[in-house]
C-alpha cells in the first residue's frame, strides 16, 4: 500500500531534528541545507511548517521535467534517477509546495523518496509527532487537516480556498 508523510504543523516545534536526520540518511552528512525537508518559520505568525514532497496524485514536477528523471520508485513514492536529472531546474518551478529543489552540492534535483530504503529517517527523527507515516487514502484526510492549521495561523478562511 502507498504511503504519505502527513504533516502537523501544530505539533511541530522548529527543532529541525527531521531536517538532520534526513541529510544524514540521503547524504551521509549533516547538511541542513541538503535535506529533503526544509523547516519553515514565519515569526510573525508563530507558524513552524516543515515543507517536503507531498507524493501528489498529478505531480506537477514529474510532468515539468524534459528528460523523465521522475520516476515511481519503490512503494510507490515518486523518486528522482540522479543518471537522467540534468539539474534545469523545471521540476522545481513546477511545484507549487516547495517539496522538490535542486541539491547545493550537486545541483541536481532533490525529494522526499520515502527513504525507499527503509522507513523515513525524518518521521524517526521527530520527537513530537508532527511528521508522521499514514496510508495514501488516510494520509490525504491528514495533509488537509495540515494545511487548514496554516490557514488559520494566516487567517484564511477555507471558502478563499475554494474559489
Amino acid at each position: 500500500m502507498e504511503q504519505v508523510i502527513v504533516v502537523r504543523a501544530e505539533l511541530c516545534t522548529g527543532c529541525r531534528d527531521c531536517e538532520l536526520a534526513c541529510s544524514v540518511r540521503q547524504t551521509g552528512t549533516f547538511n541542513p541545507s541538503r535535506s529533503r525537508v526544509q523547516v519553515m518559520k514565519d515569526e510573525t505568525t508563530g507558524t513552524v511548517l516543515p515543507v517536503l514532497c507531498l507524493q501528489c496524485d498529478v505531480p506537477l514536477c514529474r510532468q515539468a521535467c524534459p528528460v523523465g528523471a521522475l520516476v515511481e520508485g519503490p512503494g510507490g513514492a515518486l523518486t528522482v534517477r540522479e543518471d537522467r536529472c540534468i539539474g534545469c531546474g523545471s521540476c522545481v518551478t513546477a511545484c507549487v509546495y516547495g517539496g522538490i529543489e535542486l541539491d547545493p552540492k550537486t545541483r541536481l534535483a532533490v525529494k522526499c523518496d520515502l527513504c525507499g530504503d527503509g522507513p523515513p529517517a525524518c518521521v524517526a527523527a521527530c520527537e513530537y509527532g508532527a511528521l508522521e507515516l499514514q496510508e495514501r487514502d488516510r494520509g490525504l484526510v491528514g495533509r488537509l487537516d495540515g494545511v487548514r492549521t496554516v490557514m488559520r495561523a494566516y487567517g484564511v478562511g477555507e471558502e478563499a480556498v475554494r474559489n
